[in-house]
């Protein structure tokens, strides 16, 4: 694995943001995060205690299968 800057980490989180959301909800995304207190390791631990690690992993093969692949 090789280490990336802090900045590339940034400019790449953007990226994927925008890639995601467009920039208009990108830095809507961005100013809720900077607004109130949010504990990510607390969120990713609750977000999906509903769905086994199977069911999960089928889901996002499924929706990579049916993205559309982007060039980088």
């Amino acid at each position: 694995m090789n280490t990336i800057s802090d900045t590339e980490i940034r400019m790449k989180g953007v990226e994927a943001l925008v890639d995601a959301l467009g920039e208009v909800q990108a830095e809507r995304f961005v100013s809720l995060m900077l607004r109130e207190p949010f504990d990510y390791t607390t969120w990713q631990r609750q977000l999906w205690t509903e769905v086994g690690v199977e069911e999960l992993s089928e889901r996002a093969m499924s929706a990579v299968e049916q993205s559309p692949a982007k060039p980088r």
